[in-house]
């Protein structure tokens, strides 16, 4: 579907952590599947810049390498693979790159889930804003709904660096590791909209985020993939609506 190597090299490294993404992409409507993946891949990029690694400071480089790039997305240029697919298309890249901020911030731990949703919110609006663009179709996906999603993937990825300071304290010396983490997953869960807004692409990967990120709350491993079964009823759940 992506005839560049180099973009199929890039997007390669989101279908790893996301196996389960060809189940769901049969839903996603043909002419939004290849901007769909270049789309996730991206976010997995600047995340992974974000929050990757022990030392905050090459990560730091790269969001800042980001921010020039996207600036010039505007402008008409790019230098990245994935500028190939998404540059030519006129959403607001420039918004991307002041959002990035906030992104590197929830390196941090927040004191509470309510903190979190708030420094996340900039990435989150911006976020919104490119998917409505990209995928539009008159439903935008409600800013709180982006941030509560993205907090799902930074449980994924954080593993016992993530959960804000309410749910460590609540940690007893004899509980399991990761207590605190599927602690602030499970109150995620309870905060988790019904996904009626929002294009199907993104439906479609909100609601596979949400199902590892149950998984996960009930003791499971928050980098396993789904079971094709429940990816495929997930996403045909999720399509739907």
């Amino acid at each position: 579907m992506v005839r560049d190597p180099a973009v199929d090299t890039v997007i390669e490294k989101w279908r790893t952590q996301w196996p389960e993404w060809p189940l769901a992409e049969p839903f996603v409507p043909p002419l939004h599947r290849e901007r769909a993946l270049a789309w996730f891949a991206l976010r997995h990029e600047l995340m992974r810049a974000a929050w990757g690694g022990t030392d905050p400071r090459p990560g730091e480089a790269k969001l800042a390498w980001w921010g020039e790039e996207l600036h010039g997305w505007r402008k008409g240029a790019h230098r990245h693979p994935l500028g190939n697919v998404l540059q030519p298309l006129p959403a607001p890249w420039q918004n991307v790159s002041f959002g990035l901020p906030s992104l590197l911030a929830m390196r941090e731990r927040a004191g509470t889930t309510d903190e979190a949703l708030r420094v996340i919110e900039p990435f989150a609006d911006s976020v919104a804003a490119v998917s409505e663009t990209l995928f539009g179709n008159g439903r935008p996906t409600p800013t709180a709904n982006v941030a509560l999603g993205l907090l799902a993937e930074r449980v994924l990825e954080g593993g016992d660096n993530a959960a804000p300071l309410e749910f460590l304290a609540k940690v007893e010396p004899h509980d399991p590791p990761l207590t605190a983490e599927r602690a602030w997953a499970t109150d995620l869960l309870a905060r988790w909209p019904a996904p009626h807004d929002g294009a199907v692409a993104g439906r479609l990967h909100a609601s596979l985020v949400r199902e590892r990120l149950e998984r996960f709350a009930r003791g499971g491993k928050a980098e396993r993939p789904l079971p094709a079964w429940r990816a495929l009823f997930t996403s045909w759940r999720a399509a739907r609506r």
